[in-house]
């Protein structure tokens, strides 16, 4: 019997061959079909609206108004009997939607002739003396969508003093009349980082900014 070395028949390998063309033929069908499907999966997916921040910026707007008197160009002038009374209206308002703040209004006397000498006033409820400064008033206004208005003088008045003398008003002149100035003064009130704690610290602010 003859036991050579056995040799496929050529047909067996071209078989072989086509099978192998085959398999790879189909592999890259597969990955076609694959990737075509790969693209065109609908992947789910969303977002939140926006929320857009915006600062603006707070603000403090305050009026100083008086109606009583006679309007002169250099101030309201009132007529001066011994024990009279006088209508005198000074008022402050803080303005809508003005922030929380401290709100001052302060006197100022002439020393010429002492205005004490001639008229006596109280100041209207709701003020409080600022011992650190005299002649200034403080109170505190929260933020309102409204003005808020407030007298400086009690009944809005002045009182001109009974023991006033027919000599004492004849030594009176446009250079030496007694005279009281107002002037009204707001600084915000609620800080998060420096707060100001009291009246006298936001006082100080003024007096600073004003030297």
């Amino acid at each position: 019997m003859y036991r050579g070395k056995y040799s496929a028949p050529k047909h067996s390998h071209r078989r072989r061959g086509s099978a192998l063309k085959v398999a790879l033929m189909s592999f890259m069908a597969c990955l076609m079909i694959f990737s075509v499907i790969g693209g065109s999966l609908a992947w789910l997916i969303t977002s939140t609206e926006p929320i857009v921040n915006v600062f603006t910026y707070g603000d403090i707007r305050i009026t100083l108004t008086e109606t009583k008197g006679e309007e002169l160009s250099d101030g309201r002038y009132f007529k001066m009997t011994p024990g009279k009374v006088i209508e005198k209206d000074p008022k402050i308002s803080v303005l809508a939607d003005s922030e929380d703040c401290w709100l001052f209004v302060k006197i100022e006397e002439s020393t010429d002739k002492a205005l004490s000498d001639y008229i006596e006033y109280a100041i209207a409820d709701g003020w409080t003396a600022l011992q650190e400064a005299p002649g200034v008033y403080f109170r505190t206004v929260d933020n309102s969508s409204e003005a808020q208005t407030f007298s400086v003088l009690k009944d809005d008045k002045v009182s001109v003093k009974c023991s006033v003398t027919l000599e004492m008003l004849q030594v009176l002149n446009s250079s030496n009349y007694p005279t009281m100035k107002f002037t009204g003064y707001a600084v915000q009130r609620d800080m998060s980082i420096d707060a100001i704690d009291s009246a006298a610290e936001a006082w100080a602010l003024i007096s600073a900014s004003n030297n």
